[in-house]
């Protein structure tokens, strides 16, 4: 099994390096690359859905990026303990009939000594939103280093 560094137990600069890698691997919209950050056998509870399994967390994310469209997320670290990390998180998309939206959420990570996340539960709230009221405009894919975060966008 490969391992995904940073490893635990984590420090401030570890967490905060894994969440990014996170962030940026959800930006790629790349359901299998996604996937290889989890166990075989992770379990999530995402809203009030839960999946268990590579081959569910693939089929949960093409899904979601289906119907969320021009999908930028931010993340950030809201607090860390040895194996586990918590976020908080916000992103942009938009459905096919044009409606945007932000949704806001929270994320509870725990991870094995390999640096493999084995459980993640996410909530997360809706909120429609103007197009004009977008904050994300960056291009798809990767957030640029200099683009500025949840806090200082005042999220």
């Amino acid at each position: 099994m490969a391992s995904r560094p940073p490893l635990p137990p984590f420090t401030r600069e570890t967490a905060i390096q894994k969440v990014r890698l996170a962030e940026d691997a959800w930006n790629s919209r790349d359901p299998e690359k996604v996937s290889l950050a989890y166990t075989v056998d992770s379990r999530w509870r995402n809203r009030s859905e839960f999946v268990n399994g590579r081959a569910e967390i693939i089929a949960f994310l093409t899904r979601k990026w289906s119907k969320e469209l021009d999908y930028r997320l931010i993340k950030e670290l809201w607090a860390f303990n040895d194996n586990r990390i918590a976020v908080r998180f916000a992103y942009e998309w938009h459905d096919d009939s044009g409606n945007w939206y932000r949704s806001y959420g929270n994320e509870n990570w725990d991870f094995d000594s390999d640096g493999l996340m084995r459980v993640r539960h996410a909530s997360i709230n809706d909120l429609p939103i103007k197009e004009s009221d977008r904050k994300y405009q960056w291009p798809l894919g990767r957030r640029p280093d200099d683009y500025l975060g949840l806090s200082e966008l005042g999220l």
